[in-house]
């Protein structure tokens, strides 16, 4: 319950950082406040601490504008400090992590008068291991970097790359640079930074020499003393798939706050996805005897190594047996669809033919077989990285340690996708999607066997909602239509859940307006789309200054971009040509120089774009974002819905779209003062009966629709 005390202490801290900025308070955002507070504090709890119930979950759409960060810090950090509970922040962009870290937690404690100490958590990926940087160094010659795939990075370094490496070696040793790619001075290709990170199966911990110097541990001592932790929903969701409270704090005595809540359904869908290239798989098998052997040598013989290694002949014969068994099972059925023009073979309903189950047992046993065993030679490992074997130098198990790492997930992995594929969905449970794939990489040819689960429910709500104290969920868009019941079905989300929408602060009448221009095509003739759509920007993008066109494929954008006229073609700032950061930064260079400037992205670009001003005075959205039909997570949720008896394109699309066109419109106004335009040019809008739906749930922009 929210006591006098808590109450007034939230409310000073409020009034105090309103004063402290000369800002005036937001009806929005007290509502808000008032939400959060009003659910955390309710939080019923038994004799040991526990929460009880299931009344401890607080949904808020905070229209932009309503100042949702501020508002959510104001209640949930006394909340949080109240009931003696840690809080995560958890995010969907790296963007809004440092806004929290860098501008609205400082602004918070130096303004509210709120007391906290904070820090902010990343995955292992984002931090050099100095481990793998020395092996780079000192013996890439003699050991190379082993390649899962044939396009990833090569065995061999180039002199650049190794001038790079030298380069980021010193600037750590020198204390110039803390190991966080994120505080690299310029940004590294993937490919580049890929093998000087580490994973959990890979990393020595404190048996590793360089553990007291390892940026990962650095970052993670500061976590322990922390109130409040700003991390990202997949770092959350790994946390959670080991228990909780391996990386956060633990669930039990922690208030979650899930920002940008519109992700996390995707998030964790895709946490608990799964793929195998058979190709690249095959290879690992092929060559793992001829690896292992020169660990066996490079450690002299060492009896506690050959013994295990030995062990693994029969298995890893068992189970390149059993991957060429089920590429003798896969390879016909794509063979089958490239006749028709595809690459890709969907497994309808999720389900698969009984003898390709079958073979994926078999592989399963296998590959599980084979992962114990290599289990045992990584442990041989560790013991001797702890100086307790004499017959194993502890350098030799430090030089191998990560490369065996890797070779186990990988069978991890195998194990991981071959059992998803053998095993069949419990009947009445949301399916599985499950497809292969043709994959060409510079010539080389492979086949991906993918798996994904079409819903998180059931997962989310039991590995978060059923374990957490408390938790709030936020965004500008969560509804769908007008209402929450697809976000909480997507999440799982307890019955209970309370659910507040929150309408933008904005004048969107007097601050916008939504056009919808006269066209004769109708996108469903992608070529006479496409050529319209050309032709509009072709006649009216001259003489806007800074504008945002939105596509739904890259092949229109590229189309498109091909045929506009070279005056405007210079001006453009394409998705592809940059990152999306380094096209925000031209985008503004430009129009501070007084030029015009015109950006052409994907679905990427139509959330998290803060260009408030002059920055952005049209955008363009070239077509209603629905899901790609051929999709298979989205194909297989849409045979799911048919199924229990449903509607898939107005139960499940219709509102899919209608999260993705508010988001999308949601560009054009991010201040009081903005002032534009937005121009659909899809027809649908107007002339399909679904269209009013998706219109009255934008905000309410004059609307000139010409018919």
């Amino acid at each position: 319950m929210l006591d006098d005390a808590l109450k007034s202490s939230i409310q000073t801290a409020y009034s105090r950082f309103l004063a402290s900025r000369s800002l005036k308070a937001r009806p929005a955002q007290k509502q808000m406040i008032a939400q959060v507070a009003r659910v955390l504090a309710g939080i019923q709890t038994g004799d040991q601490g526990e929460r009880l119930g299931e009344q401890h979950v607080s949904v808020v759409e905070a229209g932009t504008g309503t100042g949702k960060t501020i508002a959510y810090l104001m209640a949930a950090i006394p909340l949080a400090q109240a009931r003696k509970r840690r809080l995560v922040l958890s995010t969907a962009t790296v963007a809004l992590q440092e806004q929290l870290v860098n501008k609205d937690l400082p602004e918070i404690i130096a303004h509210a008068g709120l007391s906290l100490n904070y820090r902010l958590a990343k995955g292992r990926g984002r931090y050099l291991c100095i481990n793998k940087i020395e092996q780079h160094l000192e013996r890439q010659q003699e050991l190379g970097q082993m390649a899962l795939y044939e396009d990833e990075f090569a065995e061999t370094l180039d002199a650049a790359t190794l001038g790079l490496y030298r380069r980021l070696i010193d600037e750590f040793a020198s204390g110039r640079w803390d190991g966080d790619r994120d505080n690299l001075s310029d940004e590294l290709e993937e490919g580049q930074w890929r093998p000087l990170t580490s994973d959990h199966m890979q990393c020595g911990n404190r048996r590793c020499l360089n553990f007291s110097a390892c940026p990962f541990y650095r970052a993670r001592e500061d976590l322990e003393a922390a109130d409040l932790i700003v991390a990202n929903h997949d770092l959350v969701l790994a946390d959670l798939a080991l228990g909780g409270g391996a990386i956060l704090p633990e669930p039990a005595k922690t208030i979650y706050v899930f920002d940008e809540g519109h992700h996390l359904a995707d998030k964790a869908s895709g946490h608990f996805a799964f793929s195998m290239r058979l190709g690249s798989s095959q290879k690992l098998v092929q060559n793992l005897p001829k690896r292992l052997n020169g660990l066996v040598d490079d450690a002299g013989g060492a009896i506690a190594l050959r013994d295990p290694v030995e062990r693994l002949v029969a298995p890893l014969s068992e189970m390149a047996l059993s991957l060429d068994a089920l590429a003798a099972r896969v390879r016909p059925l794509l063979e089958a669809q490239q006749g028709e023009g595809t690459t890709r073979v969907r497994f309808a309903s999720g389900r698969l033919p009984e003898d390709l189950q079958l073979a994926a047992r078999t592989l399963t046993l296998a590959a599980e077989r084979v992962q114990q065993r290599i289990e045992q030679v990584v442990a041989v490992l560790k013991e001797a990285m702890e100086g307790d074997i004499a017959e194993l130098e502890r350098s030799v198990a430090e030089r191998w340690y990560p490369q065996i790492g890797q070779i186990w997930g990988r069978v991890q992995q195998i194990a991981w996708l071959a059992r998803s594929y053998a095993t069949a969905d419990p009947e009445g449970r949301s399916p599985t999607a499950r497809w292969l794939q043709q994959l060409d990489s510079n010539g080389s040819f492979d086949i991906e066997l993918r798996s994904a689960p079409v819903s998180a429910a059931e997962t989310l709500a039991s590995h978060l909602w059923s374990v957490c104290f408390g938790a709030v969920v936020t965004s500008a868009t969560l509804t769908a239509l007008g209402r929450f019941d697809r976000l909480i079905e997507q999440l799982g989300l307890p019955a209970e859940t309370s659910c507040l929408r929150l309408q933008s602060p904005f004048d969107h009448y007097n601050a916008g307006v939504l056009q919808v221009p006269r066209m004769s095509s109708d996108p469903g003739d992608a070529q006479a789309h496409t050529a319209e759509v050309a032709e509009y920007l072709c006649a009216n993008l001259e003489p806007l200054p800074a504008v945002l066109v939105l596509f739904s494929s890259w092949r229109q954008m590229l189309t498109v971009l091909e045929r506009l006229d070279e005056s405007i073609k210079n001006r453009v700032l394409a998705q592809g040509q940059y990152s999306r950061q380094e096209i925000l930064k031209r985008h503004r260079e430009r129009i501070d120089a007084g030029d015009a400037s015109i950006i052409f992205g994907l679905a990427s670009f139509a959330e998290g774009v803060d260009l408030p001003g002059g920055y952005l005075t049209d955008v363009i959205i070239t077509k209603l974002p629905f899901s790609v039909p051929d999709d298979p997570v989205d194909a297989t949720m849409a045979e799911w819905i048919e199924q229990q008896g449903g509607n898939a394109f107005s139960d499940w699309a219709v509102p899919a779209a209608s999260m993705r066109l508010t988001q999308a419109v949601g560009r054009l106004l991010r201040t009081e003062q903005d002032r534009g335009r937005v121009v659909l040019l899809d027809r649908r809008i107007v002339t399909r009966r679904y269209g009013r739906l998706l219109l009255d749930a934008l905000p309410p922009f004059r609307r000139e629709i010409n018919n």
